[in-house]
């Protein structure tokens, strides 16, 4: 009966131990499942050193493009302006987005070593080694458009000489109305008519002096008259309302020192 007792005790202790060996093996390997499951349990970190690896040096060369209508550097301005200002709130990071924006305005100023710099330090990749695309560590995709890096070929340039001369243009435009010939009729003390070319903008001075050099009358012998008032030199046509079919008296006085006093 003992004999019985102690092969049933040791056949008892013999399945116990194989259970907990078959446990142990078993949470072995659920264990091992897991190491495993952890080192593969982040595929998008995975791809983002797959992406990491291909990061080329910023290159120098620029994208060239031409705006579908000529533009000015303040309409680019404004143009890359509003780009900056609401690509954040689409994706990615803000803090990359400012990154991009300094390097793009280091690219543009010829400062390749600042660009690249402004880049590492925000661990962007550059696949192609252009800001036009790129990563950052956590594998969000950022472009830019090539506005942002580049100024069109067709670029309007605004310099201070081209600004004065459409100025000057634009005065002569507007000064161009008044500046418009007609053949003023002037009639002399002596009964002769004189016909004179004459515009609004003209001082009794200005056509007086023609006036010597068509009939050779100094201008010290000169007075002009119109509807019984003497004009001045420095009356304009426009100011006395002289007009083309109007006529203006002119005596001519003979001695020139009554005129002077």
């Amino acid at each position: 009966m003992l004999n019985d007792l102690y092969v049933g005790f040791d056949s008892l202790w013999m399945r116990l131990f194989c259970i907990c060996c078959l446990a142990g093996s078993v949470m072995g390997g659920c264990v091992g499942r897991s190491s495993v499951d952890g080192q593969g349990s982040a595929p998008g970190s995975m791809r983002g050193k797959k992406r990491g690896a291909r990061n080329e040096p910023l290159k120098k060369e620029r994208p060239k493009w031409k705006s579908e209508y000529p533009m000015t550097e303040g309409q680019l301005r404004s143009k890359r302006d509003e780009f900056w200002d609401t690509a954040p709130a689409f994706d990615g990071r803000k803090e990359i987005w400012d990154a991009l924006r300094a390097a793009a305005l280091a690219v543009e100023c010829n400062d390749l070593e600042l660009a690249q710099a402004i880049v590492d330090g925000a661990c962007i990749t550059l696949p192609h080694g252009s800001l036009t695309e790129s990563y950052d560590e956590l594998g969000n995709r950022y472009q830019l458009p090539a506005y942002t890096l580049a100024p069109p070929v067709n670029l309007i340039t605004e310099t201070s000489s081209e600004c004065k001369a459409s100025d000057c243009t634009q005065k002569q435009a507007q000064a161009s109305p008044s500046r418009e010939d007609f053949q003023l009729r002037v009639r002399l003390s002596t009964g002769k008519d004189v016909r004179l070319t004459a515009s609004m903008a003209d001082s009794i001075a200005e056509l007086k002096k023609q006036l010597e050099e068509r009939e050779d009358i100094e201008v010290t012998r000169q007075r002009w008259f119109f509807s019984g008032k003497l004009l001045t030199d420095k009356t304009r046509l426009q100011d006395a309302k002289i007009q083309k079919d109007f006529v203006v008296q002119v005596i001519v006085n003979i001695n020139p020192s009554v005129i002077t006093n």
